[in-house]
C-alpha cells in the first residue's frame, strides 16, 4: 500500500495581544512577532515578519482612533500569518503607489510586496489587517517543482 503523508508542520500555535495605542504599540508588536517565531521554531525571515507587523499596527494606530489594536500571530499549515485588528468600520487599507523619496505611504506597498498574501476583512468591531508568509522550506520545494516535480509528499 502506497501511502501518502504530507511532511507540512501540522501543529497550529496561536499568540493573541492588545496593545495600548501608541508609539511603543509597534516595538511591542515585533518583540512579540519575534518571540513567537523563535520559540515555535518558524522557518521564515524574521526581519521580515517584524518589518510587517509593524507596518501593520503602525497603520492601525495611524488610521484608527480606537485606544488598543489587537495582534494575533498563528502558525499552522506551512504559514506565519498575522492579523491586526482595530475598531475602524470605514477605513479600508489601499496600497498607494508613493514616490520613492516619500516619507510615508510605502507601507502596504512593503506587505504586498514581501508577503505570500495579505488583505483585509470587517470584524464585529471594525475591520483585520493581515499577511501571510510561507515557510521558507515550503517555498524552496514549490521552487523545485516546476523543475524536478511535486516534492510535496513523501511515500
Amino acid at each position: 500500500m502506497d501511502t501518502m503523508v504530507p511532511i507540512r508542520p501540522t501543529v497550529q500555535h496561536t499568540h493573541c495581544m492588545s496593545l495600548t495605542a501608541g508609539a511603543a504599540a509597534a516595538a511591542e508588536a515585533r518583540r512579540q512577532v519575534r518571540a513567537a517565531i523563535c520559540a515555535w521554531d518558524v522557518p521564515v525571515d524574521p526581519s521580515v515578519a517584524v518589518l510587517l507587523a509593524s507596518e501593520l499596527v503602525t497603520n492601525a494606530i495611524r488610521h484608527e482612533p480606537g485606544e488598543t489594536v489587537m495582534v494575533i500571530i498563528t502558525c499552522a499549515g506551512g504559514e506565519l500569518r498575522v492579523d491586526v485588528h482595530d475598531t475602524s468600520w470605514w477605513s479600508v487599507p489601499v496600497a498607494v503607489d508613493a514616490p520613492a523619496d516619500a516619507e510615508a505611504g510605502r507601507g502596504l506597498m512593503l506587505v504586498a510586496t514581501l508577503s505570500t498574501d495579505w488583505g483585509h476583512y470587517r470584524t464585529p468591531a471594525g475591520k483585520a489587517v493581515y499577511f501571510m508568509l510561507a515557510f521558507q522550506a515550503v517555498l524552496a520545494e514549490s521552487d523545485d517543482r516546476s523543475t524536478q516535480g511535486d516534492r510535496s509528499y513523501v511515500r
